[in-house]
Order: structure tokens, then C-alpha cells, then sequence
């Protein structure tokens, strides 16, 4: 197993963008966003979600790579596990070029990189459920990419389209996890500001 870190991460999209043809967009999703973003150090697969003219071509020389690199990639559409928030495609955010090695311009043609709307994926990875997706999702809200009321917002609309058949489990088992989710935000926030009242005040001499 090839774990991939920043630096595997840059030299996999450089690659990428070098060998496969555009125009095309692909999306990153789930932990190889937070370590394209250096909030995690390694994940043991990169997943996408691509959107090209060329699909054949692009899955074959996406193979090519993966097989000489020795990196997993699992290529999925969370729109195909859940049902996805209204507008989650206006969200989608662009990956700065230098975070995976490529020139300033480089996302100027050919392929265009983003990072999958981040509500989407949190919603995601709430439905599997474990406590890795729950860590993943707390990042993001940590980094500002989610909002807690916003988030509540969307899944109020969503609920109603979760169905067993749809994510696999009882929409009432999705709430469940959502409220463990927002309790573990809670405890998180609470315990940034206990220490960032400790390091305000005056040391005792």
C-alpha cells in the first residue's frame, strides 16, 4: 500500500495534468482534500470525482498512472451514494495550483481541479458513519469550509429525499449520527476556547 502525503499528492496531480488531455474537471473528495490542504498528513487512497469529454481515454490513462505509481484511486460521484444539498455544484471550490504542483497557470486549460462541495461531503461521510469520516467532517467545520447553521439548513431540506434505499440506512439512524456529529463539534469548540482563555491570562508570578 503506497500511503500518499502532500508531496505524493503533487506529484500524482502534476502527472495527471501532464498526460491527460482536457478540457475536463475532476473533484477531490473526502481525506485527500485535507492533505492537498495540509491538515492531514497522509490518506491511503485518492478519490475523485472527474467530469471529462473523454471518459474512456481518461479512465485508461488513469490506470496507466495508478498502476506505475502504485497509488489507489477510487473514482465516485456522491451523488450516487446520498442525495446531494440544492446547488452543491456552486460550491465546489478550486484547488490552488501550487498545492498540487502545477504552475500558477496551469489549471488555465486542460484539466481543472476542485475540491468537491464540502457540504456534500460531509454529508457523505456522515452516512458511513465511523469515526475517521466524523474526524474528516470536523476539520472542515475547524477550517471554516462548513458552517454549523448553514449545514443544519441544507440537511433540513435533504431529509426528505433520504431513504433507506438511497443512503442505505433509516433517515432517523442519518439524524442520529448527525446529533453525535454536533456534539463532538460542541465538545471541540468548547475546549478551543477553554485554552484560548488560559493562554490570555496573566501568568501568576
Amino acid at each position: 500500500m503506497i500511503f500518499v502525503d502532500q508531496e505524493k499528492a503533487r506529484q500524482f496531480f502534476r502527472r495527471l495534468h501532464e498526460e491527460v488531455p482536457g478540457p475536463g474537471k475532476v473533484y477531490l473528495v473526502g481525506e485527500i482534500m485535507l492533505v492537498v490542504e495540509g491538515w492531514r498528513r497522509w490518506t491511503d487512497e485518492i478519490e475523485l470525482h472527474v467530469e471529462v469529454e473523454q471518459q474512456k481515454q481518461f479512465h485508461d490513462r488513469l490506470n496507466r498512472i495508478c498502476k506505475e505509481t502504485g497509488v489507489a484511486v477510487y473514482v465516485e460521484f456522491p451523488g450516487d451514494v446520498i442525495p446531494l444539498p440544492d446547488q452543491y455544484d456552486t460550491r465546489a471550490r478550486p484547488v490552488e495550483a501550487a498545492k498540487i504542483g502545477l504552475d500558477q497557470d496551469g489549471t488555465g486549460s486542460g484539466l481543472q481541479f476542485y475540491h468537491f462541495d464540502p457540504y456534500s461531503v460531509a454529508f457523505r461521510y456522515i452516512a458511513r458513519g465511523d469515526e475517521q469520516d466524523y474526524q474528516l467532517v470536523l476539520t472542515l467545520m475547524q477550517h471554516g469550509w462548513i458552517d454549523r447553521r448553514e449545514m443544519d439548513r441544507l440537511l433540513e431540506g435533504l431529509l426528505p429525499r433520504f431513504t433507506f434505499k438511497t443512503i442505505q440506512q433509516d433517515p432517523a439512524e442519518f439524524r442520529r449520527k448527525y446529533k453525535g456529529l454536533m456534539q463532538m463539534w460542541a465538545a471541540v469548540q468548547s475546549h478551543a476556547q477553554g485554552a484560548a482563555q488560559r493562554h490570555a491570562q496573566p501568568s501568576q508570578q
